[in-house]
């Protein structure tokens, strides 16, 4: 079996206002691609015209139609296979995967691990390979996904499993929310120099129009608040956002987790 692990060339390709959908080459054939969570057919078919490229496979990390809404139309062009959690809200799935599951396309040399990560979703999963990560509307640079069907406890454990990963892991996420994520993460931590110098990075490639993703898993646990759970800065500074009860027990990474996902639905800034 042969399975490249150099680095992937990934492009994005814009969706809707800010979502990023995911076009990966394959290694043994750069001419074809893998579709990461196409919400929407027009740009993907846009983007394989201007690659020189066709469709080989669809990876989807959970339901909500801006992930999954141009599926449709690209099987109508390409019947490719679809890989995506196993739920019924996702049509068009041609394997449903489950946790610690692989995904190897050995004629196009990829292998992906599957993550089940809840919390935005209860069925939302990841995919780990190559040195990367395709985490959907789990893990943003800086932030991380509303809490909408999972708990609290459900979310801070898949982000802690998204955080075990290596630190030069890259991170492409769903969307492009860092500018507006920074402002937050500086919110709660404002003595961050990371945050600090990350913010200047992220505003010089928003002003050129420019990706802020991929990010790493390293620079994540260093700036993103929802991984820092556990940090005497940010512990101190939700409990002085909440007040009591939660500055009795801020020891509970949980409950900080919690306090913290709620301070962020309502920040405005």
């Amino acid at each position: 079996m042969f399975i490249n692990t150099s680095p992937l060339r990934v492009h994005p390709v814009r969706a809707f206002t800010d979502n990023y959908i995911w076009l990966i080459e394959a290694p043994r054939d750069a001419r074809k691609v893998v579709a990461v969570d196409p919400g929407e057919a027009a740009p993907v078919l846009s983007a394989l015209e201007r690659l020189g490229a066709s469709l080989a496979a669809i990876l989807l990390t959970h339901h909500h139609a801006d992930h999954i809404g141009g599926v449709a139309e690209l099987r109508a062009t390409a019947e490719v296979p679809v890989f995506g959690p196993d739920d019924a809200r996702i049509p068009d799935l041609t394997r449903r995967l489950v946790d610690g599951e692989s995904v190897v396309l050995e004629s196009l040399g990829l292998r992906f691990v599957t993550l089940h990560v809840p919390g935005h979703t209860l069925s939302h999963i990841a995919f780990h390979g190559h040195e990367s990560v395709f985490c959907g509307d789990t893990l943003f640079s800086a932030g991380c996904g509303r809490v909408f069907e999972g708990t609290a406890a459900q979310m801070s454990a898949s982000l802690g499993r998204l955080a075990a990963l290596p630190p030069a892991t890259r991170v492409y996420a769903g969307h492009e929310y860092t500018a507006a994520n920074l402002r937050f993460a500086r919110e709660v931590e404002s003595d961050n120099p990371e945050a600090r110098a990350y913010g200047l990075r992220v505003a010089e490639l928003r002003a050129g129009d420019l990706p802020t993703l991929p990010s790493t898993i390293g620079l994540e646990t260093r700036v993103n608040p929802f991984l820092r759970c556990r940090e005497p800065d940010v512990c101190a500074s939700v409990a002085a956002h909440d007040g009591p009860p939660l500055g009795a027990t801020c020891a509970d990474p949980v409950a900080v987790f919690a306090a913290l996902r709620a301070w962020k639905d309502g920040f405005r800034a």
